[in-house]
């Protein structure tokens, strides 16, 4: 079994794992996720991700997570895994068997945990910017919701344009989040992201760079992304990935002093504690 799924409670075979074509996230992406990098066998930061998933699904109106649960799919998953240096846990809750329309159904939600193996990230990013802006006053903002096929076209366009990574901005003209990941820049040796006024995600690993690194939120214009001195992308599997290109732009440093110490704490933090 060398990828692992757990079904509502059960362990199956991949070739055996099944969602009814009724399930209410297929038919109009009516749900909720997680990703949790393993390492060794071992889920980091597994808490935080299941406290955003209960705070997803809450904004979503779905009924409570069972986190308990969740959280012995994912092990079991994992124990089943080969022993992948590092790997990827995607946690899905959807709203289960709905009809053929927006309406949710009565029936229970649906819960699905796969484990597969993460390659590593470049060492550096190229990121475009789409011309889409976010909408930092959606209904869906601040969800992680399985509903991604704006991430999905954005993505497409910035790896077709050579890319490796899809920036927006927001309606307001500033800078906002990549399609999986948060930015920070480095202007005048301050480190700073912005905030989750903004419309980005909550990430996880944002989080962590915060609470290790310093740093400062604020809004700041998407201009700001092409004058930094520095610039970085923050994600669950990438950890602390510096940019060395925004379009045409090549920044002063990838990784510069600010970046380098940041990916050197982060490292050190994320080892001495794997679920911070």
């Amino acid at each position: 079994m060398n990828v692992p799924v757990w079904v509502d409670g059960r362990l199956v075979r991949p070739d055996q794992a099944t969602v009814s074509v009724f399930d209410h996230g297929l038919m109009v992406g009516d749900g909720v996720f997680e990703t949790v990098k393993s390492v060794n066998g071992v889920p980091f930061a597994l808490t935080r991700h299941l406290d955003r998933l209960r705070l997803s699904a809450r904004r979503m109106d779905l009924p409570e997570p069972d986190v308990e649960a969740i959280t012995s799919g994912v092990r079991a998953c994992l124990a089943e895994a080969p022993p992948w240096p590092l790997g990827r846990v995607r946690i899905t809750y959807t709203g289960g068997l709905g009809p053929l329309g927006s309406d949710r159904g009565d029936q229970g939600c649906t819960t699905v945990v796969i484990a597969g193996e993460q390659r590593p990230f470049p060492a550096t990013a190229g990121v475009v910017v789409v011309p889409w802006p976010r909408n930092e006053h959606g209904a869906l903002t601040g969800v992680k919701s399985t509903s991604y096929g704006e991430n999905v076209k954005a993505l497409l366009y910035a790896k077709t344009a050579g890319g490796g990574e899809a920036i927006f901005e927001n309606l307001a003209g500033d800078l906002c989040e990549g399609t999986g990941s948060n930015v920070f820049i480095v202007r005048e040796g301050r480190l700073i992201t912005p905030t989750t006024a903004s419309g980005c995600l909550a990430g996880v690993t944002r989080a962590l760079t915060l609470e290790w690194c310093g740093g400062y939120q604020e809004d700041v214009p998407l201009s700001a992304l092409y004058e930094a001195d520095e610039a970085f992308l923050t994600s669950t599997t990438r950890d602390i990935q510096p940019i060395r290109a925004v379009d045409r732009t090549v920044l002063p440093a990838a990784p510069g002093p600010i970046t380098a110490k940041a990916m050197r704490v982060f490292a050190e933090r994320s080892a001495a504690d794997l679920d911070p």
